[in-house]
C-alpha cells in the first residue's frame, strides 16, 4: 500500500505567529504529512493509536505530546488499535525563527527552550510527568481570545516542557538529516568520522585512537556523552541511513544493506525489524513517498 506524504499548507498568514486547533474526533484519518512550520501536538484518550515520526513508530498510551520543529520531518497519528470514540487532539502550529543569529531564543533566559527546539528537529516526545504539568494550559489554549496572551502562554508551555530532561528524540539523526551537536569536540570528531565512513568496518580501537583515548576509557566516555554504547550508536546511524535510502531511492534491500555497512542481509533484516517493528520491505511499502501539494 502506497502512502502519500502531503506537504500541508497551513492556515498561518505572513504576519501570524500561531494557530491552535482543539478538536474531539472518533478516528485519525489525516494522512502522513509534513509542513513548513513547527508543531506541538497533544493527544488524549487514544490508547492503541500509532504515532509515526520519520523512521520512528510507537503505539501510544492515553496521553501523547510531541514537538516537531523540522519542515521536512513526515509524521502521522494512525488509528491502529485505538478503540476510543472520543479522541481529544490539540494541535498548535507556530513560527519561531529560533536558529537566526539574532533571535532572543539564543540568549540566556531562553537557553533551555532553544535547546529543546533544536532537539525537536528530530521530533521530541514528552513523558507523562511533563504532559501532566502543562495539561491545564494546553487544553485551555484555544479559549484565550487575546493574541498576545495566547503567544505568551505558548512560550510559557515551552519553558515548562524545557525543564524535563527525560524527553526523547524520535527520528534518527540520519533519517531526519539533522546535524547532532555536542559540547565535546571529541564526540563531534567521532560522529563526523562515523557519518563519513558509514559503510566501512568501524572498530572501537580505531575510533578510540582517533581521539587519543584507550578503548576502555573511550567506551565510558562515549556512553556518558551520548547515552548509547558505541555499537548501539553505530547500529542506529546505519539503520537511520538505511530507512532514508529505502524511501528516497529504488535500490534493492540487499544493496542498501551493503551500502550501510551491514555484514549480512539476515543481520540487517533482524536488526531493522527489532528497531523499526517491520522488515525493510514492509517499511518501504508502507511509507514510500509520493510528494503531493495540498
Amino acid at each position: 500500500m502506497e502512502t502519500r506524504v502531503l506537504r500541508e499548507i497551513t492556515p498561518l498568514g505572513e504576519h501570524d505567529f500561531m494557530y491552535v486547533a482543539d478538536r474531539h474526533k472518533k478516528e485519525f484519518d489525516y494522512p502522513i504529512h509534513c509542513h513548513d512550520i513547527m508543531e506541538l501536538n497533544f493527544v488524549e484518550n487514544a490508547a492503541g493509536a500509532r504515532r509515526v515520526v520519520g523512521d520512528s513508530s510507537e503505539v501510544i498510551g492515553d496521553f501523547d505530546l510531541v514537538l516537531i520543529t523540522s519542515s521536512d520531518l513526515e509524521h502521522v497519528w494512525e488509528q491502529h488499535e485505538c478503540k476510543s470514540d472520543d479522541i481529544h487532539e490539540v494541535t498548535v502550529q507556530f513560527y519561531i525563527h529560533f536558529e537566526d543569529e539574532h533571535t532572543p531564543f539564543r540568549t540566556n533566559p531562553y537557553k533551555s527552550i532553544y535547546q529543546m527546539l533544536m532537539r525537536a528537529k528530530r521530533g521530541l516526545a514528552f513523558r507523562m510527568s511533563a504532559i501532566m504539568t502543562i495539561y491545564p494550559r494546553i487544553v485551555k489554549l484555544a479559549t484565550i481570545d487575546d493574541k498576545f496572551l495566547m503567544a505568551h502562554e505558548l512560550i510559557y508551555i515551552f519553558y515548562e516542557l524545557s525543564k524535563f530532561d527525560d524527553a526523547y528524540e524520535l527520528a534518527s539523526s540520519t533519517f531526519a538529516k539533522v546535524d547532532v551537536s555536542s559540547e565535546s569536540r571529541r564526540v563531534l570528531k567521532v560522529k563526523d568520522y562515523i557519518n563519513t565512513h558509514i559503510n566501512d568496518e568501524l572498530r572501537l580501537e580505531q575510533l578510540a585512537n582517533l581521539v587519543s583515548m584507550t578503548p576502555t576509557a573511550f567506551s565510558r566516555f562515549f556512553k556518558l556523552r551520548t547515552g548509547k554504547t558505541f555499537s548501539e550508536y553505530i547500529i542506529d546511524i546505519r539503520l537511520g541511513h538505511a530507512a532514508r535510502l529505502l524511501l528516497d531511492t529504488t535500490d534493492s534491500v540487499s544493496e542498501i544493506c551493503w551500502d550501510c555497512g551491514f555484514n549480512t542481509l539476515s543481520n540487517f533484516n533482524r536488526l531493522f525489524r527489532k528497531r523499526k517493528g517491520c522488515s525493510p520491505t514492509e517499511f518501504r511499502e508502507k511509507y514510500c513517498k509520493t510528494k503531493v501539494i495540498v
